[in-house]
């Protein structure tokens, strides 16, 4: 079994930084992109941030110059560094990982259970 569990959220004024993290466990052999995704209610799930294995990375342009992705393959983490931050962005921030479970087997999607982020005034 594969778990994904993020940590990190909680509440912040407006103009404040938040650091996420997702750490990976299990039944892990390799794992290709990291994702940061986030939804907030009435609002459709919408991808914040990727990190591929080899380190490249692709924002959202509402988050673009606020948010710094990154990974620790030694310790399968991948980390979400929010600056700056606005009323827009208060959501439940879910990590997402392709996984590859041993050597040979195909790649699945794991996501964990999310991360509650609040943003005040």
């Amino acid at each position: 079994q594969v778990q994904l569990v993020e940590s990190g959220g909680g509440s912040v004024q407006a103009g404040g930084s938040l650091w996420l993290s997702c750490v990976v466990s299990g039944r892990v052999f390799r794992i290709n992109a990291m994702t940061w995704y986030r939804q907030a209610p009435g609002n459709q799930r919408e991808l914040v941030a990727t990190i591929s294995s080899a380190g490249s990375t692709n924002y959202a342009d509402s988050v673009k110059g606020r948010f710094t992705i990154s990974r620790d393959n030694a310790k399968n983490t991948v980390n979400l560094q929010m600056n700056s931050l606005k009323r827009e962005d208060a959501a439940v921030y879910y990590c997402n990982a392709n996984i590859s479970p041993y050597n040979g087997a195909p790649y699945y999607n794991n996501w964990g259970q999310g991360t509650q982020v609040t943003v005040s005034e």
